[in-house]
């Protein structure tokens, strides 16, 4: 049993068994005492239907992967950022981090989260209202005044190229019914996709407390707050996942954007207003890197400077996230930290199918099933089978791989073809970071008493087929 694409390192196999099965395989007996036997299997089994699983049988198989590559570690010191992320776009696996669970205010690096979710709840068709309260957010704005309108995709634009804290209330406000009942989706969007230390107050990512209630009365504050590791899943949510994933690129990549504000008529009917903007992409690292794919700054007095932005490499899509990248006068640091993780990932990491591995699957029994009526006693066995042509992932010649296959000890008859059995776990350093099921591979009938008559008139006038 080997792993097919390695050049070199080595491959080991273990198998644990947990089996509660006794066996049953019949010895040779006359035919009345086999007649007997086959009558006692009926009665026990007329109760027995569907297919059931015993305690797991669990294959391990391990290895590590390696492939020539010079470039040196990165070190943690290294990096101006207290809190660092590089992570596998695909996988949501965390390549190198640097006090990456630690929550910090992440500035306007929050309104990746506002995007995606604007792109996946509302109509960029639609008007939006300028609200008092969205007018009078502090700098950097977009100027919107009270009382005017817009279309919501063009705020989209420009909070997304130019970072308006204005334009991002007014969006929130339009989306969410109010800037609470935004962060609210926020935060249950954070939720959805695995972000298990982020609370969001706030569209834009201005710094904000919160004092909640708990269920036994006592009170809570929650701060607008990220890790690095959450920002960087956030990100590639927005990227690999979202189904408006094509919709973010578009305008997180766009150079530049101009627009209007809209005349709103008595009957609802909208003109282009007196007032045109144009929004300019901001987000420098787009030419500063070959492969530079998205991303988003974000500064605040509590935040410092902020970064979240992904790449492609042959293939390969890194995120990366900073916290607390420097205060002024260390505007440049992101950048430069920016380069180290981006360059890291694509000197270290290799685009790896792990599904390139002979499984050795070991046939499963079938209790009671109807196999070859002139073999009394033999076991009917299911082979399993995997639909999966292809799973990969970011792997380094440090990597250990271990693929665990979780599968029934036994089943019962019937069974039927595509029925799922149990699965292939990938486990990556001891963290399980991919799965794929496992299926029979053909219908197996249960035994009925036509069978039974069969295999005993076998038995009785041919017994040299056994």
């Amino acid at each position: 049993m080997k792993l097919k694409n390695m050049k070199t390192g080595f491959i080991k196999r273990t198998v644990m068994r947990q089996s509660s099965m006794k066996k049953t395989d019949m010895k040779k007996t006359d035919v009345k005492q086999t007649f007997y036997h086959i009558l006692c299997r009926l009665l026990a089994f007329a109760l027995i239907c569907g297919v059931t699983a015993s305690p797991s049988t669990v294959r391990a198989e391990s290895g590590n992967l390696s492939y020539l590559s010079y470039a040196p570690d990165l070190k943690e010191s290294e990096l101006y950022a207290r809190s660092a992320v590089l992570m596998d776009a695909d996988s949501g696996r965390v390549l190198f981090g640097k006090d990456a669970g630690n929550p910090m205010p992440m500035a306007s690096t929050t309104k990746i989260m506002t995007c995606i979710l604007t792109l996946e709840e509302a109509d960029l068709e639609a008007v939006v209202p300028v609200s008092a309260y969205a007018a009078k957010m502090p700098d950097v704005q977009l100027h919107i005044e009270e009382g005017e309108h817009y279309r919501l995709g063009d705020l989209l634009y420009s909070l997304m190229l130019e970072s308006h804290n204005d334009s991002a209330v007014a969006i929130a406000e339009h989306t969410g019914g109010s800037v609470e009942g935004f962060a609210r989706m926020m935060n249950e969007k954070a939720a959805s996709i695995g972000c298990k230390d982020t609370w969001f107050i706030t569209p834009n990512g201005l710094d904000a407390s919160d004092t909640l209630t708990q269920p036994d009365g006592t009170s809570v504050t929650k701060v607008h707050s990220t890790t690095a590791t959450d920002l960087a899943r956030i990100l590639s949510y927005c990227i690999k996942k979202s189904p408006k994933k094509k919709e973010f690129l578009e305008i997180t990549r766009t150079a530049s954007h101009q627009f209007h504000n809209l005349e709103l008529a008595k009957d609802g009917s909208t003109s282009q207003g007196s007032r045109s903007f144009s929004c300019t992409n901001h987000n420098a690292f787009l030419q500063m890197m070959e492969g530079a794919l998205t991303g988003k700054t974000g500064f605040t007095g509590n935040a410092g400077y902020c970064y979240v932005g992904a790449l492609e490499s042959d293939g390969r899509t890194f995120v990366i996230a900073l916290l607390a990248c420097g205060w002024p006068n260390n505007k440049t640091w992101k950048w430069k930290d920016a380069r180290k993780l981006f360059s890291y990932g694509i000197s270290h990491y290799k685009q790896t199918d792990i599904t390139d591995y002979d499984y050795g699957f070991t046939p499963v029994v079938v209790e009671n099933g109807a196999g070859d009526g002139r073999l009394l006693g033999t076991r009917t066995q299911v082979q399993p089978v995997v639909r999966q042509t292809e799973q990969k992932m970011l792997l380094s010649e440090k990597d250990q791989v271990e693929i665990r296959q979780v599968m029934p000890e036994h089943l019962t008859a019937p069974v039927k073809k595509g029925t799922k059995l149990g699965s292939l776990d990938y486990y990556v350093n001891g963290t399980r970071t991919a799965s794929m099921p496992v299926y029979a591979g053909a219908d197996v009938r249960k035994r009925s008493l036509r069978w039974y008559f069969e295999l005993v008139l076998s038995r009785y006038f041919y017994p040299y087929l056994v």
